[in-house]
């Protein structure tokens, strides 16, 4: 519905007949013969509806969709039978997407406990959002993006104690992008280093559980929400009430595979010495150029799959020779962060 319907709709003009009344005629010079018109059928009146009427109305109809305002959690009413975890939804907007130079200019945190057994989310949500002046001007794209203007980040400065006392109790920060949010959160505040994470988006094999896409806003869409994307504490809301539905396919929300994920290391598998020629193969297997490192390399999500990834490159790539390739293993309190994982050399 668009901004014309929805104008009329409040006034109490949007129907379901579409033929307005004809515009009245000109009148006939004096000197003609009167006309004779026809009486017209009484026309019925327009029929108005409350919104979320109009909604279900549409809902009946096979060639329309409704979506809805995203729905912002306050509380959730489940009672948990067993033990919970207690988990921090991360948002952050920055100036630019390189932690070792650019700065947070908004910081949005959600806690929650979670049913640790069941992956269901339970009382009340604690809520923080903070803007922060990064002590230099915000580039006009990341204006552009996130709605930040340097006037509204002028004196401002996050809430480090507030902060620090969510982390205190939490047990699992979880971020959509969080090999991009964690470095930044732990330059800002060391705490965060401490703490283990995962990552909604590279953690969750959405398209498994029938998603076509993982980003944000097109899982929220699927599930009949729109809201207004780009801001933390917004995007934190829209996170949790993707994660605490049902998935299609498991039937577990997104929360539960979260949890279980977190307890499973990940790998960085880095194709040592790969010859020049494989670099299409790599590139088409999914494997990205790390520059400073100058090799192949690829994320795995547990030691199944890294072995599985091995044996191909002994084939696919070395062509049976010898091999030794660099495995780095990471667990939740490391993966995602800028600190290197457990190094490993194996054979292929």
């Amino acid at each position: 519905m668009n901004e014309t319907d929805r104008h009329a709709a409040s006034s109490g003009q949007l129907g379901f007949g579409f033929d307005d009344a004809a515009p009245a005629a000109p009148a006939a010079p004096a000197t003609s013969p009167p006309k004779i018109r026809k009486a017209k059928a009484p026309q019925p009146a327009p029929l108005a509806l409350e919104p979320k009427a109009m909604a279900r109305v549409l809902e009946g109809h096979p060639d329309y969709r409704v979506l809805r305002r995203l729905p912002v959690w306050q509380r959730f009413t489940h009672q948990p039978e067993g033990p919970v975890t207690r988990v921090l939804i991360l948002d952050t907007e920055t100036t630019g997407l390189e932690h070792s130079r650019d700065r947070i200019i908004e910081l949005a945190l959600l806690r929650v406990d979670v049913e640790t057994a069941t992956g269901l989310p339970t009382g009340v949500v604690e809520v923080y959002d903070g803007l922060e002046d990064p002590g230099m001007p915000i580039p006009q794209e990341a204006q552009q993006v996130t709605g930040i203007s340097d006037a509204m980040v002028r004196g401002q400065r996050l809430d480090d104690q507030r902060v620090a006392a969510m982390l205190g109790s939490t047990d699992l920060v979880i971020a959509h992008n969080a090999g991009f949010d964690r470095p930044f959160a732990e330059a800002r505040l060391a705490q965060f280093a401490h703490l283990p994470w995962v990552c909604s988006f590279a953690d969750l094999d959405w398209k498994k559980e029938g998603r076509s896409s993982a980003k944000l806003t097109h899982l929220a869409l699927e599930l009949g929400w729109f809201y207004d994307a780009h801001r933390a504490e917004m995007d934190c809301h829209a996170l949790l009430a993707v994660l605490a539905s049902q998935l299609p396919v498991s039937g577990q929300t997104g929360l539960a595979r979260l949890l279980s994920a977190s307890a499973r290391p990940g790998y960085r598998l880095q194709a040592t010495a790969a010859p020049f020629e494989a670099k299409d193969l790599l590139k088409a297997r999914g494997y990205r150029w790390d520059g400073p490192r100058k090799v192949w390399q690829t994320w795995l999500n547990d030691e199944a799959q890294l072995q599985a990834e091995c044996d191909w490159l002994k084939v696919a790539v070395y062509a049976n020779r010898p091999a030794r390739v660099q495995v780095e293993r990471f667990d939740a309190t490391s993966r995602y962060s800028s600190r290197p994982g457990k190094l490993d050399l194996r054979a292929l």
